[in-house]
């Protein structure tokens, strides 16, 4: 095939990509390091970002600016929450500090310490861009078509060639 294989539903990719804020600021970045391998749909990426992605191929590098809506959403006010300071037993929460939350048997999640308010701590559990724009820059690695996995995907009747 002489056409290089473009991004669609179930491709699997491997890439480059650095989120970071439109004054540089960089939050994550594979350059430099090992690329990221995914399948598309996988719900590795927010839809917005997958979206940036879809019909690019190998070799295509790609720098967008996201909008909230198409990178983490707004904050949500329902995500912000006040814990008692004794919670924290021996550790002294400052404002701006990540810190990782255990969820029991759900795992853990990262909270962003707002406010320590008297014997309350203000915990913001939103994703750190929420309510940011994010610029999503990519490198394509490679890109390998969807194929069937078994029986039930061939929705065709016929046999691969």
């Amino acid at each position: 095939m002489s056409n290089p294989q473009e991004i669609v539903p179930g491709a699997a990719v491997t890439l480059h990509f650095s989120l970071s804020l439109p004054d540089g600021t960089e939050a994550i970045s594979t350059f430099g390091e090992e690329p990221l391998r995914f399948v598309m749909g996988d719900q590795t990426f927010q839809p917005g970002m997958e979206l940036a992605l879809y019909g690019l191929k190998a070799g295509d590098e790609q720098t967008l600016t996201l909008t909230p809506e198409q990178a983490y959403g707004e904050p949500e006010p329902g995500l912000v929450h006040r814990l008692p300071l004794g919670d924290f037993g021996d550790m002294a929460p400052e404002p701006g500090q990540i810190m990782s939350f255990a969820l029991g048997e759900a795992g853990e999640t990262m909270g962003i310490i707002r406010a320590v308010e008297g014997e309350e701590v203000v915990v913001d559990f939103n994703h750190p861009l929420a309510g940011h724009e994010v610029v999503f820059r990519v490198q394509i690695l490679s890109v390998e078509s969807a194929e069937p996995r078994n029986e039930d995907d061939l929705q065709t009747g016929q046999s691969p060639e």
